[in-house]
């Protein structure tokens, strides 16, 4: 874990939710229909999920509400940046990948990161959704939640927007790369 803090402040906490609430204001389009107020009740009731939002905000995800989740009664946030978030490139995918490299070794991987954030990285499906509400990763790319059978051959996926379409391809999870992070979700 982290070796800091999870709780936020209490102005933290407030200013967090201020910018939160203004991003999910000025895009509606990604959840028609949908009241901040529901959100914001969520949110005061779990400080953790608070915490990983604003880790999603520091590494500079952009997060914000993708959709309502009525089996769960949940709120799924996701990462809107429009390129894979500055703060979270350079990583190879998990600590086996990372710790299987001899040379040039990334600081941290990706799994690692979403372990300290709380939250998870995006399968394929919630990727090809963000895709459909905005248009990301047209320079960048980004890791994405790899099926265990892929990753035991050494492999993991990630995804990308090229040529007007969404691709799911694979790489090596020991490689990293200036121009690939990760994208994360949350329900709250």
């Amino acid at each position: 874990m982290a070796d800091y803090s999870t709780e936020l402040t209490e102005e933290a906490r407030s200013v967090l939710l201020e910018k939160l609430k203004q991003r999910f204001d000025e895009n509606m389009h990604r959840h028609e229909g949908l009241k901040w107020e529901g959100v914001q009740q969520k949110l005061e009731l779990d400080p953790q999920k608070c915490f990983a939002l604003s880790e999603m905000e520091r590494t500079g995800g952009e997060p914000d509400v993708l959709c309502y989740v009525p089996e769960r009664g949940t709120y799924l946030f996701m990462d809107f940046v429009p390129e894979s978030p500055k703060g979270r490139r350079s990583v190879c995918y998990d600590r086996e990948a990372l710790e299987s490299r001899k040379k040039y070794k990334p600081e941290t991987s990706a799994v690692d990161l979403v372990r300290e954030m709380g939250v998870t990285l995006l399968t394929e499906n919630q990727y090809r959704q963000l895709q459909e509400k905005e248009q990301v990763d047209q320079k960048t790319s980004s890791w994405l939640d790899t099926p265990a059978d892929i990753r035991s051959r050494g492999g993991a996926l990630f995804g990308d927007r090229r040529y007007g379409h969404v691709f799911v391809y694979h790489n090596g999870a020991d490689s990293y790369y200036a121009a690939r992070g990760f994208r994360t979700a949350l329900e709250v």
